[in-house]
């Protein structure tokens, strides 16, 4: 599968990945900052942003996704940093094809199956009459009887793509619902990855906890674990600032 994709900067390059609704555009602020020292590529997965759809939707499968734009765009190797959804695939890539992972960064998520937490944004997406919806205040007024949280709504809302009539949806709502129990899927794996890496957590989120540490070295025995205190589970969007120094600091150590 062709990933929509944007470059930026020069230098060894950094491959960036989202999580779940989200797409290559929640990251250009941070690419941004990372392109005054690397050639950063922040992607859209598959069944999201501008990245084409399919009913097939695991981290085996956008793993391969990503080695196949790698190997594309003669990327031989990459640093790679995962957001969530996008960190489990960044985990199951670098199992899967360790040769093309030099760091990996690895953003509030663990290799654990997850508890299911986004019913209640699902039930608010398929609510929306997208054909006869008229501006995405609109939508913000519906979305607010299930989603109290405005940020969340406003996260949500930038996947809505104007149509000649209403709106739809750029990210593959049916095929995420449907394969929802591998979103939350366990990264399994029989082998190891031996190259360092960061697993970076938000110190108000529950998706890490520290005792999780052991577990995460079992598949990454050179792995450390850090907290943001002050994030919780968006590390990037919340502290920003402190987010690039860690990462930054992990990149330059020998």
């Amino acid at each position: 599968m062709e990933l929509n994709y944007k470059s930026l900067g020069q230098g060894d390059p950094i491959i960036i990945l989202h999580g779940l609704f989200g797409s290559l555009d929640n990251w250009q602020t941070i690419a941004k900052q990372l392109a005054e020292q690397y050639t950063v590529f922040t992607l859209d997965l598959r069944n999201h942003g501008r990245s084409p759809h399919s009913s097939e939707h695991d981290y085996s499968l956008m793993a391969e996704d990503v080695f196949e734009f790698m190997s594309n765009n003669w990327i031989y190797d990459a640093h790679v940093i995962g957001h969530s959804m996008g960190g489990k695939v960044a985990m199951r890539l670098a199992l899967d094809y360790p040769d093309q992972v030099k760091k990996l960064v690895v953003v509030d998520m663990g290799v654990k199956a997850n508890e299911g937490s986004h019913q209640m944004i699902f039930d608010a997406m398929l609510e929306l009459d997208l054909p006869n919806l008229k501006t995405r205040k609109v939508a913000d007024l519906q979305f607010q009887t299930r989603i109290k949280e405005y940020g969340v709504r406003q996260f949500l809302l930038k996947n809505l793509k104007r149509e000649k009539e209403g709106y739809r949806w750029k990210m593959n709502v049916p095929v995420l619902i449907e394969n929802y129990e591998e979103i939350l899927a366990e990264i399994e794996s029989d082998t190891t990855f031996d190259n360092p890496t960061l697993f970076l957590r938000g110190g108000l989120s529950d998706y890490i906890k520290k005792e999780d540490l052991s577990v995460f070295q079992t598949l990454f025995p050179d792995s450390e674990l850090q907290t943001i205190e002050q994030a919780g589970h968006w590390v990037h969007a919340e502290a920003p600032v402190e987010f690039l120094e860690r990462v930054s600091n992990f990149l330059k150590e020998d």
